[in-house]
């Protein structure tokens, strides 16, 4: 029996390296996070008691798109770059540690589903993604699950689509322009896309912490789908084979917020003096910094080995996945607190950015499921549910 030999530093060479340095210099550049509290938290009272959407950047947002940040997850046939998933994941991380309020994340998920379905017209859906069509998943039920078969929306029986009922936890909605949605039809569930200016569909804004990003809940009423937008008749297939690389990418997300929250909180403890010393000599302060470092790099260890188990189209990359997703949340959740707790009395208060920082890691940890529930996922494939 031969064992397929992985590749070297999980298949991340030179031209990923370029792609992650070239994000970390361009956000550098455009999103220092004097910017970022200026877009999103010049007002307190703006998302928490007026209900405002954050502010985002729309002319960075399309020198993004210029960049072909859109069409990382689009093959090159489409007209998009083709790259591989560490590739993506190093972009993400980036992402992340700028806090980026952006559609972007949630249209390289949405590419991913599409790219799984692998019909004509999901490819057709992805070329206009790599053009710049902003888009996101529409697949959540109003309990939270995305599983097919939980889907509030439903299909009119026949080959004219109509759909009825709601999609929930739309992440950036207000951003997109098109919605990847699940739909039950004849006992099954297919896979469409409805443009955000489809008759019928309103979108109902969701009062989340997250100042990064928005959330919506869709509301279909008799929404028509062009017999061109049916992306996938077998829509529970194509969301299984596109879930992997979903998960990477949020990972990735947190990966890079819990790095920013590192390297802000280490600076800050090299900085404060109490009692006549840096309050980072003190080892109630140095030694959760050093497990801080430890979390997040095992889980960035555990994200590329996923990442780098989907590239090569591994049997088992969604317990790896899954595992990515867990590693992920477990350093954010972790860091998060160690953040707010080593700025001392300024940790906590809207003047410190470290509260960006820490909401999107927050949303972003129970986003498609939290640490416990991959790991109770993991434990159903591996050892079967209990009881059975």
């Amino acid at each position: 029996m031969t064992t397929k030999t992985p590749p070297r530093d999980f298949g991340f060479g030179e031209d990923e390296q370029m792609l992650r340095d070239l994000a970390r210099r361009f956000l550098d550049e455009n999103l220092p996070v004097e910017r970022l509290r200026q877009l999103v938290a010049a007002d307190s009272e703006a998302a928490y008691v007026r209900g405002e959407r954050p502010g985002w950047d729309e002319g960075l947002w399309k020198q993004i798109v210029e960049l072909g940040w859109t069409g990382l997850a689009v093959p090159e046939e489409q007209g998009g770059i083709g790259a591989k998933l560490v590739a993506i994941a190093a972009l993400v991380e980036e992402v992340g540690r700028h806090a980026l309020p952006s559609p972007l994340v949630a249209t390289l998920c949405a590419s991913h589903v599409l790219r799984a379905a692998g019909t004509a017209h999901a490819k057709a859906w992805l070329s206009r993604i790599a053009e710049g069509t902003a888009a996101s998943l529409a697949i959540t039920d109003a309990r939270g699950s995305w599983d097919p078969s939980d889907t509030d929306v439903h299909a009119s029986a026949g080959d004219a689509l109509t759909l009825s009922g709601r999609a929930c936890f739309v992440q950036d909605a207000f951003k997109c322009e098109a919605f990847v949605v699940s739909a039950r039809r004849n006992g099954g569930t297919v896979l469409c896309v409805v443009p955000r200016d489809a008759e019928g569909l309103t979108l109902e804004q969701s009062r989340i912490h997250d100042l990064t990003r928005d959330q919506a809940t869709l509301h279909f009423d008799g929404v028509r789908v062009s017999p061109g937008d049916l992306v996938a008749e077998d829509g529970a297939a194509a969301l299984r084979a596109g879930w992997p690389a979903v998960l990477v990418t949020v990972a990735a997300d947190l990966c890079g917020t819990s790095e920013w929250q590192l390297q802000t909180t280490v600076d800050y403890a090299r900085e404060r003096k109490q009692f006549d010393r840096q309050i980072g000599f003190f080892q109630a302060v140095k030694h959760p910094l050093v497990n801080g470092m430890i979390e997040n790099d095992r889980a960035r260890s555990i994200l590329y080995h996923a990442a780098c188990q989907i590239d090569e189209g591994e049997a088992d990359a969604e317990t790896a996945a899954r595992m990515a997703k867990s590693a992920a949340s477990d350093a954010g959740a972790f860091l998060s607190d160690r953040s707010v707790q080593l700025h001392g009395g300024i940790g906590f208060t809207w003047e410190c950015d470290v509260h960006l920082f820490f909401k999107r890691s927050l949303h972003n940890q129970v986003l498609y499921g939290d640490a416990a529930y991959q790991r109770a996922r993991i434990a159903d494939h591996l050892i079967g549910p209990i009881g059975a």
